[in-house]
């Protein structure tokens, strides 16, 4: 067949053809040296290899060794390294046999005793600066030669790539070559600008021509019999290929196949149980085609099975019967529990990792490992992660050269927690300390601490914002400048997500949107209340003074027009923030709606938040993030509307980035408030139920390693905070998140006061985002509130439902802004117009004094513009 070679330096070249290209086996990059990363990088970042060999330009040096190994941990199939280095680099001699191949010049193949050297060293050869005209002579039988000998003497599968001499004129790469050279299990080498896909260009080398031109059929028809299998390399059944269809299968990179009686055959294009190609292999007696798919719909069998042979088994079936249960769990089922409770999975699978660990017969282990499979499957299911996913991670792993050291982590390190003395005194013995301690606050009381503290306490963590800025500019200049160019690039820098385009236009796709009914309505049902509320908040009358008889004053309000809703990703998927944002901005009529959110890895959108775009009409959602996003908004792109305003919540870049770009007087931008990391005050007394209390200072505190609670406790005994104190290390070693709880908490404190007068001093002077009043009485004490974003009032308004559907919102003013500043509501998106209209009468009541302080101010225009008013009327 043929080794297709690429020139990473030649580029940009056609992704979808490249794609192809890896469905049928690997492809050599031809590199300028193992010591430019960032080219491969960029090359590999573009356009998603799968099998891929190394060949260098250059020869290699000593200290290249670091960097072959790091390209074949990330994934090279194998590297090409010339004969000498080989046999004179004692370090390449560690690498895996079956990950390196060699390079020699083709008047070497008649060195035996570099044959003999190379036997057992490497599984791949490129014999190089091949003359067209000889391998039909002496060299065809030399090279034959060659290729046996080294097949008798390694134990590992070798492959042999043939690159012809280029002379001045171009190479003619035929069928005829191809097929000459597998005579002998030789492979042709050739540049991709001679290889296509188009049946009607004749200049070039077809390859679905080069593929099947090798294969041999017993069948009078000629077809090639092909089996079908699943991702994971489950037959899914039996069908036939002809060049023709395997031609299509790869222009369209979809399961195409030679029907023997209706002709191609484009699987699923009548049942919608189509296959999305992943690659094509050959066997090794070149007469069966096994083409593996991605399969949808009910599965490949007309028999509405997913093979023919019947249905899954195992994993496979278990993961099938997950995915159902997903979304049409019976209410209530056990199934359903774990799928919407993370805390009772995350538990479920640390008690069946447990009884794993104690299990000692045969039956047992299997049967507590099976136990354990089922639990983490529903772990995968409930994020869409698929056991394709697991085993790509799988396969990936065993083409690491380097190993992990195999160590415990600490807090599952059983022998590190023993101790290195069982006699002797205490002082000698070793106590670790681990991700096991304790996860508490620091603790403080105001009658023990002076002012100096007290005001340190009110402090949040300094933030270097020119460190940051410094940053943020180059990003925000870049954008500009460049556009959509720029949004891409750094999208695949930061997100490490490749996109054809950073926008998605409404209408927005049905399949991008799909929920289950569960989660619709929870939606739903929170969209409606956040509109009731905020529909509100909205005076859509227009307010008229008359200030003094003939001088009528008014005001009315307008929409902002076009406005960029910021939603973040990173940790966490966040379709309440699109709620929070794009509801209010709907309710205030603004005419376009921008959102801005990063993309998955996939490079699509969540579907519960562009579910939400498509409720609040927004225009088009860009497929980006931090300081790039806020530019694109600010300033605008080829595909992104430059708008008027930028809200939402974002890191301490996206803060950045939303300072500058309203400081830019040419960007002509407003943003709705500056914004730090996640915080939460709550104020308790002895009537507070120590469960309530600790679960809402973890709903903040796992938002973010520099997220901030704090907790004021008004005459609590020591008893009822340690309750308080038990809960919060109890509930938080439950979370999945707990290594961040455990870092943010440790950063909060608890404060001990006297009576409520001082809880609310500390509560005001520290202006929280959010305040919880966990005390007796509770509503009595709101009015005291001076500083907050939002206050939630008792043991049964927990802060999460104002964070998702009670109806206010949840973008506060944060890092103490409160005191300036209001969270996000439909007044944010408007904008208020003064008018006035005065009658004869009225210019005369009021005009000497207008005309008096234009005097006094010195604006003799300002003065004339009523004077020859007053004139007129005073004539008349």
């Amino acid at each position: 067949m043929l080794l297709p070679i690429i020139d990473i330096s030649n580029q940009p070249l056609s992704v979808d053809f490249i794609k192809s290209l890896d469905l049928i086996g690997e492809i050599i990059l031809r590199i300028p040296d193992f010591n430019d990363t960032s080219l491969l990088s960029q090359f590999l970042e573009t356009y998603q290899l799968d099998r891929y060999w190394l060949f260098p330009i250059k020869e290699i040096v000593p200290n290249d060794i670091e960097n072959i190994i790091q390209f074949l941990d990330q994934g090279a199939q194998k590297v090409v390294i010339p004969a000498s280095n080989i046999l004179t680099n004692d370090s390449i001699s560690t690498l895996p046999v079956d990950r390196l191949a060699v390079s020699i010049n083709s008047h070497e193949l008649c060195n035996e005793e570099l044959s003999k050297k190379l036997a057992g060293l490497v599984s791949g050869y490129l014999v190089t600066d091949v003359d067209l005209e000889s391998i039909s002579g002496k060299f065809f039988q030399d090279l034959s030669n060659f290729i046996q000998n080294v097949q008798k003497t390694s134990d590992v599968l070798t492959k042999f790539g043939i690159i012809l001499k280029h002379e001045k004129s171009e190479i003619k790469y035929s069928l005829n070559l191809v097929q000459h050279l597998s005579t002998i299990s030789a492979d042709l080498v050739v540049p991709i600008k001679n290889l296509t896909l188009d049946s009607d260009n004749n200049s070039l080398l077809n390859v679905a021509d080069a593929l099947t031109c090798t294969l041999t059929s017993d069948r009078p028809d000629g077809l090639f019999t092909t089996i079908v299998v699943d991702e994971r390399g489950v037959a899914l059944g039996v069908v036939y290929s002809s060049t023709e269809s395997v031609k299509e299968a790869l222009k369209t990179r979809k399961g195409v196949y030679q029907s023997r009686k209706r002709g191609l055959w484009y699987k699923g294009a009548t049942s919608g149980s189509v296959q999305e190609l992943k690659k094509i292999e050959v066997d090794c007696d070149g007469d069966v085609l096994q083409f593996t798919v991605k399969q949808f719909g009910t599965g490949f069998c007309h028999l509405n099975t997913r093979t023919c042979f019947g249905g899954s088994k195992g994993l496979s079936a278990l993961e099938e019967t997950l995915q159902s249960r997903k979304t049409s769990a019976p209410p209530g089922s056990y199934t359903q529990r774990l799928f919407q409770n993370p805390d009772l999975l995350r538990s479920k699978i640390m008690e069946e990792a447990d009884e794993l660990c104690s299990a000692t017969t045969k039956e047992n282990i299997a049967w507590e490992t099976a136990d354990l499979l089922y639990f983490a499957l529903v772990k995968c299911v409930a994020n869409d992660v698929s056991l394709t996913d697991v085993e790509a991670h799988l396969d990936k792993r065993a083409k690491k050269v380097t190993r992990r050291p195999g160590n415990a982590k600490s807090q599952w390190d059983i022998s590190a927690k023993k101790t290195m003395e069982i006699d002797g005194d205490a002082k000698d013995k070793q106590i670790p300390i681990s991700k096991s301690d304790t996860i508490k606050m620091q603790k403080f009381k105001l009658s023990e601490i002076d002012s100096i503290k007290r005001t340190s306490l009110l402090k949040r963590p300094i933030i270097n914002s020119d460190d940051i800025m410094a940053r943020v500019r180059p990003i925000m200049n870049d954008v500009r400048n460049k556009g959509d160019t720029a949004i891409i690039e750094y999208t695949a820098k930061f997100d490490k997500v490749q996109l054809s385009t950073p926008v998605i236009s409404a209408p927005f796709p049905p399949e991008a949107m799909a929920l289950d009914d569960v989660t619709r309505r929870a939606i739903d049902q929170a969209y409606d209340n956040i509109y009731k509320f905020h529909d509100a908040q909205y005076d859509r009358s227009t307010l008229v003074v008359e200030t003094i008889p003939g001088v009528v004053c008014s005001r009315f309000s307008r929409p902002i027009e076009r406005v960029g809703l910021y939603v973040p990703g990173g940790t966490a998927i966040l379709p309440s923030t699109t709620l929070m944002l794009g509801i209010p901005a709907k309710v205030a009529g603004c005419k376009e709606i921008i959102i801005a959110s990063p993309p998955r890895k996939d490079g699509t959108v969540v579907p519960e938040v562009l579910y939400v775009a498509h409720k609040v009409g927004a225009s088009k959602v860009l497929l980006a993030g931090g300081a790039q996003a806020v530019a694109a908004l600010a300033y605008g792109t080829e595909s992104v509307p430059k708008v008027d305003k930028i809200c939402g919540p974002g890191n301490q870049y996206v803060t950045a980035a939303k300072m500058f770009a309203q400081n830019d007087s040419s960007a002509m931008i407003s943003i709705d408030m500056p914004a730090g990391p996640s915080e939460l005050l709550v104020i308790a007394d002895n009537s507070s139920i120590p469960t309530y209390v600790a679960s809402d200072l973890l709903s903040q505190a796992e938002h973010g390693t520099d997220s901030q609670v704090v907790l004021i406790g008004v005459c609590l005994t020591p008893e009822h905070l340690a309750d308080i104190e038990r809960e919060i290390h109890e509930q938080a070693s439950r979370l999945p998140r707990v290594d961040i709880v455990r870092e943010s908490i440790s950063k909060s404190f608890i404060l001990q006061v006297n009576n409520m007068n001082e809880a609310m001093k500390f509560s005001n002077d520290y202006s929280p985002e959010h305040l919880i009043l966990h005390i007796d009485d509770a509503e009595k004490w709101v009015n005291a509130v001076e500083n907050a974003g939002s206050v939630f009032i008792g043991a049964y308004s927990p802060e999460s439902c104002g964070d998702y559907a009670s109806g206010t919102n949840h973008t506060l003013p944060t890092y103490g802004y409160a005191r300036m500043h209001s969270g996000v509501n439909t007044l944010t998106f408007l904008k208020h117009i003064t008018a006035q209209k005065l009658t004869k009468q009225g210019l005369k009541d009021l005009g000497h004094t207008v005309m008096r302080l234009a005097e006094i101010e010195g604006l003799e225009a300002h003065r004339n513009a009523v004077y020859v008013r007053i004139r007129d009327l005073e004539n008349e």
